[in-house]
């Protein structure tokens, strides 16, 4: 057992999909019920997984935007995380949303905000409580996260308001301030560059976010820690609520994998998630 957990360590060290699903299975706990392949909006890319907690309710509601360069990715393939924050009170939703090169920006926000829509409407279904509502993403995801909850279009899009509908935000590894592009990728799915400054979550900051917890790796490799912490600078200097936690002697992947009970001894991840969720929590527990 100490060399499968060794193994699955050293891919997600290196940030592969295949490990992410074998942590997906090997956390599965009898505390989470598990429902799968609905469907919040209609076409192949809207599909939703939700993980409930067994224990009643009502729970707080996290809605996770998985990462992949809005290029990839499957929420199959983020299991472990819906496992881990409902095996302790919260109920967790995964959405898909549509990818580049099928879509661009701004497809993916106006598909991110459908779901939180969804959820809205679903939570009590499911045991959860709409009006305890976070956002979480990982990279990619965080970004998403993070337009939702500084950017009020598009939650409004929806008839959602970030600050009155969103508890909090927590973005893991986040991309929130990264001009100039430099891939042709991200060329092509963030426009003309004359419009590019309005795709970038720290050019949306007013003061009146709700809460952000940023976390990041301070040597990740795929996302400049700077992001981060240039992000939770301008939210701090306008008088909003953010907080930056700079882990060190991860990986970009291994942040996010720290958010599974099995490795977090890598980080305190899952514990600071947590304690964001209470805390924001009308009654202060899941």
């Amino acid at each position: 057992m100490a060399l499968r957990w060794a193994t699955l360590l050293s891919a997600l060290a290196l940030g592969g999909c295949s490990a992410t699903g074998t942590l997906g299975a090997l956390t599965t706990s009898p505390q989470v019920e598990h429902v799968a392949d609905l469907a919040y909006a209609p076409g192949p890319r809207h599909g939703v997984d939700v993980y409930r907690p067994r224990d009643g309710g009502p729970h707080p509601v996290a809605i996770f935007f998985y990462g992949g360069s809005w290029q990839e990715g499957a929420r199959a393939e983020y299991r472990f995380v819906g496992q881990s924050l409902a095996a302790q009170g919260v109920l967790t939703i995964i959405p898909d949303y549509r990818l580049y090169p099928d879509v661009v920006y701004p497809a993916f926000l106006a598909d991110s905000a459908q779901a939180v829509r969804w959820a809205v409407e679903h939570a009590a279904a499911f045991g959860g409580d709409a009006q305890q509502l976070f956002l979480i993403g990982h990279s990619a995801g965080a970004y998403n996260a993070a337009m939702l909850a500084l950017d009020p279009q598009w939650l409004r899009s929806v008839g959602l308001e970030p600050r009155r509908d969103v508890r909090g935000m927590i973005g893991i590894a986040g991309p929130y301030d990264f001009l100039p592009l430099r891939s042709d990728d991200l060329k092509a799915i963030f426009g003309p560059e004359s419009t590019r400054a309005q795709t970038q979550p720290i050019h949306h900051v007013d003061g009146s976010p709700p809460p952000l917890l940023l976390l990041t790796d301070g040597s990740d490799k795929v996302v400049d820690p700077g992001n981060t912490q240039r992000l939770a600078a301008k939210v701090q200097a306008a008088e909003g609520e953010a907080r930056a936690v700079v882990y060190p002697g991860l990986s970009h992947a291994l942040v996010l994998g720290a958010l599974a009970k099995p490795f977090g001894f890598l980080a305190p991840v899952r514990r600071d998630v947590l304690a964001f969720i209470v805390s924001r929590s009308k009654d202060g527990a899941p």
